[in-house]
This record gives C-alpha cells, sequence and structure tokens, in this order.
C-alpha cells in the first residue's frame, strides 16, 4: 500500500476534490479532543469482543440488527423475527423487503471474507458488494442524468460526477486513499472516505448501503477491529436529518470539522452501546448455562448453549451438525431445554423452530 501523494489534490472532476483533502481542514483542536474518545470506545470494544463465548453470535446479531437498520434508512421495513425465520427455514415465502434486508446481509459477509483474504479493499470488491447487495451486476454508472433529491419537496440538492471515466477516476483515487498508510488518523480518514464516496454516488442504486459497509470494513482494514460488528446505521437514523445537511455542507462550504465531528461523535455512541450489548450477553450466557446445567444436567453441553447464542432460531438439523449427533437426540435436547423454559418452540411451515428468548429480546433492543 503506497502513501497518497499531495499532488493528487490538484485536479478536481465535476467539482469534486480529489482526495486527501487539505490536513488543516480535518485536523482541528475538536476534532482531535473528539478523536481521543472515539478511539477508546472503539478499542474497548474491540477488546470486550474476545470475551464472548463465541464471536460468532455478536456477528450474526449485529450484522442483522445492522441489515435492518441500514435498509430502513432507504425506506425498506422488515423484522427482526421475519429475518431469523427465513434463515432458518426453507420452502417459505419471503417478502421482498426481507430479501432486500438479506442481500445486504451477506454483502457484507462477501466483503468481510474477501478483506480478511486479500488484506485490502479495491474498487471491483466495492462493485462486488453492490452488485450481491442489489442482485444485479449494473456496475459503475455509465448514464447521465443521476441527481439527489430532496425527499420532501423533490428538488435537486446535489449531482454528482456522471462521466464514466471521471467516475473509474474518483474510485481509483478513493480506493488508494482507503488502503494508503499515514499518520493521520484511521477514523478522521474513514469520515473522509464516507464524505467522498457517497458524493461520488458511482452506482445507480445501494450507494448509501454500500458506503455503511465499507465503513466497517475499513475499521478492519486498518486492525480497529477484528470482525464487523460496529455499524452507524441506528446513529444516522437517530440524526439523519444532521447527516443529510452535513454532507452537504462539505460539498458546499468545505464545512470538514461538523461532518468529522458527527462520524467520530456516532463512532463513540454505537461503540458504547455495543459494548453494553456484550456486557448483556455475556451475563445472560452465565446465566443461562447455569440454568441448563442445575436443571437439564443430562443434556448440557457447553457447546450447545453456544449454539443457542449464535442462532437465537435453532432447529434441530443445526444441533446434529454442530454436536454430531442423531435426530432423535439433538430433538431431546431442545425439547428439555424448553420444557425448562430456556428454549420456545415455534412452528414455521414444516419446521419448528426453537427460539432463545430472552437473547432475541436483547440483540432486538
Amino acid at each position: 500500500m503506497n502513501k497518497l501523494k499531495e499532488q493528487e489534490i490538484e485536479k478536481p472532476f465535476n467539482d469534486l476534490s480529489l482526495l486527501p483533502p487539505p490536513r488543516e481542514a480535518i485536523e482541528s483542536i475538536k476534532i482531535l479532543r473528539q478523536l481521543v474518545n472515539s478511539s477508546v470506545a472503539l478499542a474497548e470494544l474491540k477488546g470486550l469482543a474476545n470475551t464472548l463465548p463465541n464471536q460468532n453470535i455478536l456477528l450474526n446479531a449485529v450484522i442483522l440488527k445492522e441489515a435492518t437498520a441500514s435498509s430502513e434508512i432507504e425506506n425498506v421495513i422488515t423484522t427482526q423475527d421475519k429475518l431469523y425465520q427465513a434463515l432458518s427455514t426453507t420452502g417459505t415465502q419471503i417478502d421482498s423487503a426481507t430479501k432486500e434486508v438479506l442481500r445486504y446481509r451477506e454483502a457484507a459477509l462477501h466483503g468481510f471474507h474477501f478483506i480478511k483474504q486479500k488484506g485490502f479493499l479495491s474498487t471491483n470488491a466495492i462493485i462486488d458488494i453492490q452488485q450481491v447487495l442489489e442482485g444485479n451486476n449494473a456496475g459503475i454508472r455509465k448514464l447521465p442524468g443521476t441527481a439527489l433529491r430532496n425527499a420532501a419537496t423533490g428538488d435537486v440538492i446535489y449531482t454528482p460526477p456522471d462521466d464514466h471515466k471521471t467516475i473509474l477516476k474518483l474510485m481509483k483515487n478513493l480506493e488508494e486513499y482507503l488502503n494508503a498508510e499515514d499518520d493521520l488518523s484511521p477514523l478522521i480518514k474513514l469520515a473522509v472516505q464516507h464524505y467522498q464516496f457517497e458524493s461520488i454516488h458511482p452506482f445507480y442504486d445501494g450507494n448509501g448501503r454500500t458506503g455503511r459497509i465499507i465503513n466497517v470494513l475499513y475499521l478492519i482494514i486498518h486492525g480497529l477491529l477484528e470482525s464487523p460488528i460496529l455499524y452507524l446505521s441506528s446513529f444516522v437514523i437517530k440524526n439523519k436529518s444532521d447527516y443529510y445537511r452535513l454532507l452537504q455542507e462539505v460539498r458546499m462550504e468545505n464545512n470538514w470539522e461538523e461532518w468529522i465531528l458527527y462520524i467520530l461523535k456516532g463512532i463513540e455512541q454505537t461503540a458504547k452501546e455495543t459494548i453494553n450489548q456484550i456486557q448483556e450477553i455475556n451475563k445472560l450466557f452465565s446465566s443461562i448455562q447455569e440454568k441448563v446445567k442445575k436443571e437439564a444436567e443430562k443434556s448440557y453441553n457447553k457447546e450447545l448453549v453456544e449454539l443457542l447464542f449464535e442462532y437465537p432460531y435453532c432447529k434441530i438439523d443445526y444441533v446434529i451438525d454442530r454436536l454430531n449427533v442423531s435426530r432423535v437426540t439433538a430433538s431431546k435436547y431442545l425439547k428439555e431445554l424448553e420444557a425448562i423454559g430456556v428454549l420456545e418452540s415455534k412452528r414455521v411451515w414444516k419446521e419448528t423452530l426453537y427460539i432463545n428468548s430472552r437473547l432475541f429480546h436483547l440483540l432486538k433492543n
């Protein structure tokens, strides 16, 4: 990974300058003060995630929650219950909104596996993520006419670059910025690259959701997280008007400071919320583990308890595969855990799901 050269900022494309922006614009005293708080919260999250009995517990839950929230920003609405049911059953009809949210989950995991193998994020990888997300191969925009409009009034608020070659040049520059090694804080650079990607707006659809996936992958590339367990969509939903206002203020007034502060505060707040969630998951895991030990001693198996946390909507096949037991034994385990109140069964289509209700409500909230 090469350091991005300063002279590359000289030539703008369609009023969108190449990265990096001037250093003095993105490293104010206010930004550096907030950076300390955000960095501490993120480091605590990274460390605490390792205390979970199985990191897939949080990974699965957070990605589904993020998929729901990120899609909600784009007015695609489904429920956690529908998502878990769709993942756990076969043969049932899945509504279009749920399918779209599940594609977000698939796209996030696709990007995660790519960077784990390659250690960087390329333009082609970003295109792949968007294609998984949207379920098509339209790729980078080639046709002019894209404009971002005010949802209430219909007025055009921003026209992104629409020349295909220009978009490719901007994306190449963004790729270099994403992977460059320098002495600027990766959290400040995250805010910069997110602005740039959303302003390039390289795809016909799915730019917002793709950009939010890139954010968490960026944190992993630079060693700030080990898995995609921090997403900003819930923060954006709570502060949606500020998000769009501040994006526009960077474009129109070069107001980098307020935009970067917004993203840094979002990282701090979201990290703290995820830390609280991890602590609650650990408490619940210990509580259920002790209950199963005491009240269902014959069925107790630490790996089985972990499975119930990794898949809040569990079924017999999961137990058979994970514990390498017969269908009769797997069914016996789950029914015994239902009898002592750890699980609740629910018939969906031709399958019986065993729901870890306390965990499901914890994750949903």
